[in-house]
C-alpha cells in the first residue's frame, strides 16, 4: 500500500523542467533507492515532497491526505523527514543534544541551547536510545564537530530519525566516507529503518549500495521516472545500463 505518492508533480526552474509530471510513490516498510545522473531531478523531487521547493502543478498525498500545500513543520509532523547530503550538524554542541533538538521540535518543546537534555530526563533518555540505535551512543558527551565523517554521517541521520518520521529520506548517507565505512553506515541505517517499520527513500549513486540494500529502485532521467523495479529488473534494463552506467547490463 502506497504511504506516499505523488501525483503529476512538476517544478520547472525557467526552461529546465526539473521535475516533469512525476508520478512516484512510497510504500509502507520499503527500502527505496531514488537514483539517476547529475541533474536527473532526484533532489528536486524529495525537495518537492518534503516542502523546501513548491511545486508548480501536480498533487503529494500522504497518508490518504492531501499535502500538496503543506508547509515544512507540517509534513514533518505528519511524518515526513530527511538527512542532507552535507551534514547539517551544530558542531558546537553534543552528540547527545543535537539529537536531543529533533526530539524537543517534535514534540513542540522550546530550550536553551546551553541546558537541552540536562533539564528533561525523558529527552535525555530518548536521545541515549536513539544514539544506542546507531552505534553513538558511547559518544553521547562528545562534540560533534570532533566526529569522524562517517559517524557524522550517522548522527545526521539519527538527527532525522529521532523525529519518529513514517518516511525518511536520506540524501546520499554514504558521500565522503570510505568504502568500509559505507557499508557500515548502510547495515545501521538499513537494520535501524526495518526494525521501527518505517519506510526510507536513499538517493544515491553507488549502485553497489543501491543494488544490495533496496527492495525497490527508482531511475530518474531528464526530470522524469526511467524505470523503476526490483533491483534485480533495474541492472538487467537496458535503458538504464545505457543512461544511467554507461554499460550494457550483466
Amino acid at each position: 500500500m502506497a504511504l506516499l505518492e505523488t501525483v503529476k508533480l512538476s517544478k520547472r526552474f525557467g526552461d529546465l523542467r526539473a521535475v516533469d509530471n512525476v508520478d512516484f510513490h512510497v510504500d509502507e516498510g520499503e527500502f527505496l533507492s531514488l537514483v539517476g545522473s547529475n541533474g536527473a531531478g532526484k533532489t528536486t523531487l524529495v525537495n518537492l515532497i518534503s516542502a523546501h521547493v513548491i511545486a508548480d502543478s501536480g498533487r503529494i498525498m500522504f497518508g490518504g491526505h492531501d499535502i500538496t500545500v503543506a508547509s515544512v513543520a507540517e509534513r514533518i509532523r505528519a511524518g515526513i523527514a530527511r538527512s542532507f547530503q552535507l551534514v547539517n550538524l551544530f558542531d558546537g554542541l553534543t552528540v547527545r543534544d543535537n539529537v536531543a533538538l529533533s526530539i524537543f521540535a517534535r514534540e513542540g518543546k522550546t530550550r536553551s541551547v546551553f541546558s537541552l537534555a540536562e533539564g528533561d530526563r525523558a529527552v535525555a533518555a530518548e536521545a541515549q536510545d536513539v544514539l544506542n540505535l546507531f552505534g553513538l551512543r558511547d559518544k553521547q558527551n562528545l562534540m560533534a564537530s570532533s566526529l569522524a565523517q562517517g559517524e557524522r554521517k550517522l548522527l545526521d541521520v539519527a538527527v532525522a530519525y529521532a523525529l519518529k518520521p513514517k518516511v525518511l529520506f536520506l540524501d546520499e548517507p554514504t558521500s565522503g566516507v570510505g568504502t568500509r565505512d559505507k557499508a557500515q553506515i548502510m547495515d545501521t541505517v538499513a537494520a535501524v529503518v526495518r526494525a521501527g517499520g518505517g519506510a526510507a527513500v536513499v538517493i544515491e549513486h553507488d549502485m553497489d549500495i543501491v543494488f544490495t540494500y533496496s527492495d525497490r529502485v527508482v531511475v530518474m532521467h531528464e526530470g522524469g521516472v526511467l524505470a523503476e523495479g526490483a533491483p534485480q529488473e533495474i541492472r538487467a534494463n537496458r535503458d538504464v545500463a545505457s543512461v544511467l552506467l554507461g554499460t550494457q547490463p550483466v
